[in-house]
């Protein structure tokens, strides 16, 4: 990360995990707009799965599908961590839930719409946005176990 992290950026952490997903596309796309590279690549990845979610809870499946594979495709770079973000993960998630609204086309993507009450369907659940607290062992997950891991094998801390 080449900046510091703005304020408005977890702000729009917060409105993704809160499922505002409109606000979190204002407030990410007002950082984007004024970024440099290369955390203008990583704001519009985190944007545009805000905003296909937002298309899922419109049923709007194409929209869900298009920006679920862009923002996939931009946010690949950045994983594992990225700015205090488990990207893996997100991209894990995001990644199970594109290749469901595939297989399930156009005609049943109301089937999905659940995911947005937190309700599970076919065994996904919605992306959340994890924030990595190297320092917090009781909440790392798999992936932040093993990047922490290997930081401390190379004598870092």
């Amino acid at each position: 990360m080449t900046e510091e992290i703005p304020l408005d950026f977890w702000q729009g952490i917060e409105q993704f995990n809160s499922q505002e997903f409109y606000a979190c596309h204002d407030t990410l796309e007002a950082l984007w707009m004024e970024a440099g590279e290369p955390e203008k690549r990583f704001y519009q990845g985190i944007l545009q799965i805000a905003v296909a979610l937002y298309h899922l809870g419109n049923q709007n499946w194409r929209g869900a599908v298009i920006l679920l594979g862009e923002g996939i495709n931009r946010l690949s770079y950045y994983q594992p961590i990225y700015a205090g973000i488990a990207v893996e993960e997100l991209l894990g998630e995001s990644a199970k839930l594109l290749s469901a609204l595939q297989q399930a086309g156009s005609e049943k993507v109301a089937e999905f719409v659940p995911l947005l009450t937190g309700t599970e369907f076919a065994d996904l659940q919605l992306p959340r946005i994890i924030i990595y607290n190297p320092l917090d062992r009781s909440s790392r997950s798999p992936v932040q176990q093993k990047v922490h891991q290997n930081i401390s094998l190379s004598g870092e801390q």
